[in-house]
């Protein structure tokens, strides 16, 4: 029986600063960006709610378009996988960092500050990824759609 593996990673978060976008030597872009996500939980001591955030590093590839959408504060989904890397820094020293490679980047919050509905949903899949990519289209009947009107389908929900 073949061994199998799974790298994948899911996460809906706030970005914790504006997206950068840089270049290789060859041309291809590289998007960089943090994503803060928050979890809840009653403590059984003192009776009291906790919250524990955590800071994620994300790499997307060849979307270079995307990055204008990616301003702090926005609601995002992202999907793709876990990367651990070293290089070493300006003393010599080796670091090792740990990103999530992204796949998919969906933006949740509209083109507003609140993430309202004023806005759409902007989706984006690099070269080679499976599915469609690009803006989501917009729904032909706003009133049947379940989702405010944003073009968003069962098929875009991750759960």
């Amino acid at each position: 029986m073949a061994s199998r593996s799974v790298n994948k990673v899911i996460l809906v978060g706030n970005l914790g600063r504006d997206a950068e976008t840089k270049f290789t030597p060859s041309g291809a872009s590289v998007t960089r960006f943090s994503v803060a996500t928050t979890r809840s939980w009653k403590d059984q001591a003192s009776n009291e709610w906790k919250e524990e955030t955590n800071w994620t590093n994300v790499v997307l590839w060849r979307q270079e378009n995307l990055a204008n959408y990616l301003t702090k504060g926005k609601q995002v989904y992202v999907e793709g996988r876990l990367q651990t890397r070293s290089y070493d820094d300006k003393d010599g020293k080796k670091v090792y960092t740990t990103e999530v490679v992204a796949d998919d980047v969906i933006l949740l919050s509209g083109r507003g500050d609140g993430g309202g509905s004023e806005g759409g949903v902007q989706q984006s899949r690099p070269a080679g990824a499976r599915g469609r990519g690009g803006p989501a289209a917009p729904s032909a009947h706003a009133e049947d759609d379940a989702f405010g009107g944003m073009g968003i389908t069962d098929d875009d929900v991750p759960f």
